[in-house]
C-alpha cells in the first residue's frame, strides 16, 4: 500500500490541487468565517462573495490592460509561401516583374526594386521587426518545411507591408489604443545560399558568403495576432457582471429592511 502510493506523481498535479485547495478554504473561508459571524450566514455570504468577484475583475482589467496574467495565444508569424524564385517575384502574388535581368547577381537588386515600387518597405538591420520576421523564417525553413539547415543560408533582406490599424483620431499614431481594427500584415524574408565553411585548426570561423549562383529563397508570411488578452478579457468582464449583480441583491435587501423598519416604527 505504502509503496503504491509512493508510485503516484504528487508534482504538477496533486501538488499544485491540493495547493489551490489550501488556499481558497484559507484566504476565501476565513474572511467568510469572520463576516459570517458578524453579519449572518447569509449576508456574511453576499458580503465575501461581492468582495471577492470585485477583486477578480480588478485583476482581470490590469491583466487585460497589460498582456499578462491569464494570457492566451501570442503573435507568432504563420506562412503562405515559401518559394525559390526564378528571375521575377511573380510566385509571391505580387504581380508581374518582366524585364528583370537574367544574371544572378542583378537579380536580387532588381527584385528588391520590384518589391518597392509595390509598396513594400525594407526593414533595416537595427530595426526589431526584422529580427521577429527571420525568427520567423527559420522557424518555418528549418522545422516546418524542412528546407534547408540553419548553416546552410543566411538571411538578406526582409520586407513590409501592410498592418495598419484603424480608426485613428486624427490619424495621431499615439492614440491607437482606440483603434480595434487592422488590415494584414505581410512579411518577405529573402534568404541566400551560403558557400560552406569549412573549420581550419587553429583559426577563428570565418564568415559565411552567400553564393550568388543559387536562387535565393523568399518566405511570405503572414502576422498571426493571437488572442493574448482574450482570456483576461472574459474575466474582467464576467468577474464586472458578478460583482454588478452581487452590489445590486446587498442594495436590494439594504432597501427591504429599510422598508420593514419605517413600517415597524
Amino acid at each position: 500500500m505504502l509503496s503504491s502510493l509512493l508510485a503516484i506523481g504528487w508534482k504538477p498535479e496533486f501538488f499544485g490541487i491540493v495547493i489551490v485547495l489550501i488556499s481558497v478554504v484559507t484566504l476565501c473561508g476565513s474572511v467568510y468565517l469572520l463576516l459570517g459571524t458578524n453579519l449572518g450566514v447569509r449576508l456574511g455570504l453576499l458580503v465575501s462573495l461581492a468582495g471577492l468577484f470585485g477583486w477578480m475583475a480588478t485583476m482581470g482589467f490590469i491583466w487585460w490592460a497589460y498582456g499578462i496574467g491569464l494570457t492566451g495565444k501570442s503573435p507568432i508569424w504563420k506562412p503562405t509561401e515559401v518559394i525559390v524564385v526564378d528571375g521575377n517575384l511573380s510566385q509571391l502574388g505580387i504581380g508581374p516583374s518582366n524585364g528583370l535581368p537574367e544574371q544572378p547577381t542583378d537579380r536580387a537588386t532588381a527584385n528588391s526594386s520590384f518589391l518597392a515600387d509595390d509598396g513594400w518597405k525594407k526593414l533595416s538591420d537595427d530595426d526589431p521587426r526584422r529580427a521577429l520576421a527571420i525568427s520567423g523564417a527559420d522557424e518555418i525553413v528549418q522545422k516546418e518545411a524542412e528546407l534547408l539547415k540553419a548553416s546552410e543560408y543566411k538571411a538578406l533582406a526582409v520586407y513590409d507591408k501592410g498592418g495598419e490599424r484603424y480608426p485613428l483620431l486624427f490619424n495621431n499614431e499615439a492614440l491607437d489604443f482606440l483603434a480595434f481594427w487592422h488590415k494584414p500584415k505581410y512579411a518577405i524574408v529573402e534568404l541566400g545560399i551560403v558557400n560552406p565553411v569549412y573549420a581550419e585548426p587553429g583559426r577563428a570561423p570565418r564568415a559565411p558568403t552567400v553564393d550568388d549562383s543559387k536562387q535565393h529563397i523568399y518566405v511570405k508570411m503572414l502576422r498571426d495576432l493571437g488572442d493574448k488578452r482574450k482570456n483576461s478579457a472574459f474575466v474582467a468582464i464576467g468577474s464586472t457582471i458578478i460583482f454588478g449583480a452581487l452590489c445590486w441583491m446587498l442594495h436590494k435587501r439594504d432597501r427591504t429592511v429599510k422598508a420593514n423598519q419605517l413600517a415597524k416604527a
